[in-house]
Parts: structure tokens; sequence; C-alpha cells
């Protein structure tokens, strides 16, 4: 049986990090990879560009296409850059249950510049950490 995991995710065009990079690693591990964007980042080695986050209805929709089709044994979560996403991402998660998630709490990128904005931080521990 072939596995199947979700990366959600915004995307690095220089490919180390981001959507890009799980894939890698899904297809590394012989795992079937597909992808919900977030957000795009227009990044390199040296620093991040420009963010654009995509809305969250269309975050939703990606969600749906995915979820509605693919059996889905794993998803991986980097970065979801506003509180808005962090919402759709936890309704989706709830709509369709998924056996194993893995949260990367994405907040910064290795050159230090934020991808995630600071009113979404509480949001992302208190609703997609499990309590303790």
């Amino acid at each position: 049986m072939r596995y199947n995991a979700l990366s959600i995710a915004g995307t690095d065009p220089s490919g180390g990090a981001g959507i890009q990079a799980d894939l890698k690693t899904f297809s590394a591990l012989g795992v079937y990879g597909t992808t919900v964007m977030t957000a795009l980042v227009a990044q390199n080695t040296c620093g991040v560009h420009s963010v654009y986050d995509l809305s969250p209805d269309f975050v939703a929709a990606q969600l749906d296409a995915v979820l509605s089709d693919v059996r889905i044994d794993s998803a991986k979560i980097g970065m979801l850059s506003n509180a808005s996403i962090i919402d759709v991402v936890c309704d989706k998660l709830q709509q369709y249950p998924i056996p194993f998630v893995v949260l990367d709490t994405v907040m910064l990128a290795k050159s230090g510049d934020p991808l995630l904005q600071p009113d979404a931080i509480d949001k992302m521990f208190t609703q997609l950490l499990p309590p303790r």
C-alpha cells in the first residue's frame, strides 16, 4: 500500500523550505505527496523579499479538493501566515479527520524574517496543538 501525505504550507521558490521541500521529502520516503498552499513567498537563501497570503476561501477550496478525493494518511502543517488561515485549517481538519498530523510551528524564515502574523501566534498554539 502506498501512503499519501498532505503538506499545508507556503512556498519557497529556492526549494529549501515550504511545500517544495516537503514534496522532496515525501518522494524520498516513497510517499505520494499532495499540497495545499497558504502563501506565496518570494524568498531565496538570503531572505524573504515578499509574502502574498492566499485568501482563506481559496485555502478552504484547496483543502476540500484534496481531502474529498484523496485518502490522506498523514499531514504536515507548515507556514499558516495568519489567523484566518489557521481557522480554515482547523475547520477542515475537523471536517476531514487525518490519522496523523504534524505541526511545524513556522513563525520565522531561516533568515529571521517573520512568516506568521503576531496576532496568529496564540491561535496557532491554542487551536492546533493538543491541550496538555
